[in-house]
């Protein structure tokens, strides 16, 4: 059965312009945060290795955004990763995360600058303690895109992305993402894994900040 509308023009009227108070699910994400204690296994030649990584994440709330009916609140993030050993960028990703009222859909688009973007759907835990979302490769809904030699050398098969919302207002992750690395017989279950605190507080849309400004 279709489940979407014969209309595939006609916007929503009467948007609420404030983000921040219809993100759903994602209104604990706002904000900007950090973690000291992250954790990356990823393949190298001689064998998996570990590291310990510093992380900050930026997601801030952009306006409304609509498909024709479909309507989206969301948040647009950056994460910035290094350690304590290296000054360098050990990490960098941008994309955002998308909340669709009307069912309950969750999004998040991951580009990172290596020749890798990623679009994965899920949904909230029930109880509100978390939210999880996933892609596969060939997938044209929930789907994984790379480059020529990352496809060669180190192919995605699947992202699977779990976040649990901590009593103390914290939330942690865990990040699973299965390669298939070329020579090896055996998929690499590469993971990251962190807590993250609030060091921010979100900048309202521009939609709501006009909204504010205007006289009553």
């Amino acid at each position: 059965m279709n489940p979407f509308p014969e209309d595939i023009f006609t916007e929503p009227e009467d948007v609420d312009p404030n983000t921040l108070a219809n993100l759903g699910p994602l209104a604990r994400l706002a904000g900007i945060w950090q973690g000291k204690k992250g954790v990356d296994l990823n393949p190298k030649a001689d064998g998996p290795e570990r590291r310990v990584y510093l992380e900050r994440i930026e997601m801030q709330p952009i306006d409304p955004q609509a498909n024709g009916p479909q309507l989206f609140y969301g948040l647009r993030y950056h994460v910035h990763i290094n350690t304590e050993e290296e000054d360098i960028t050990f990490h960098d990703q941008v994309g955002y995360w998308l909340w669709e009222p009307a069912t309950g859909l969750i999004l998040q688009t991951v580009a990172i600058p290596r020749g890798q973007v990623v679009l994965a759907g899920g949904v909230a835990a029930p109880d509100g303690s978390g939210l999880s979302v996933s892609a596969r490769r060939g997938s044209t809904e929930h789907g994984i895109a790379s480059t020529a030699f990352l496809e060669y050398a180190f192919r995605t098969d699947a992202y699977d992305l779990k976040v649990t919302f901590n009593p103390d207002g914290s939330w942690s992750y865990v990040s699973e993402t299965m390669l298939t690395v070329r020579g090896r017989a055996e998929p690499f279950r590469h993971l990251d894994i962190n807590r993250l605190t609030k060091i921010g507080e979100p900048t309202p849309n521009p939609l709501a900040l006009i909204g504010a400004a205007q006289p009553a």
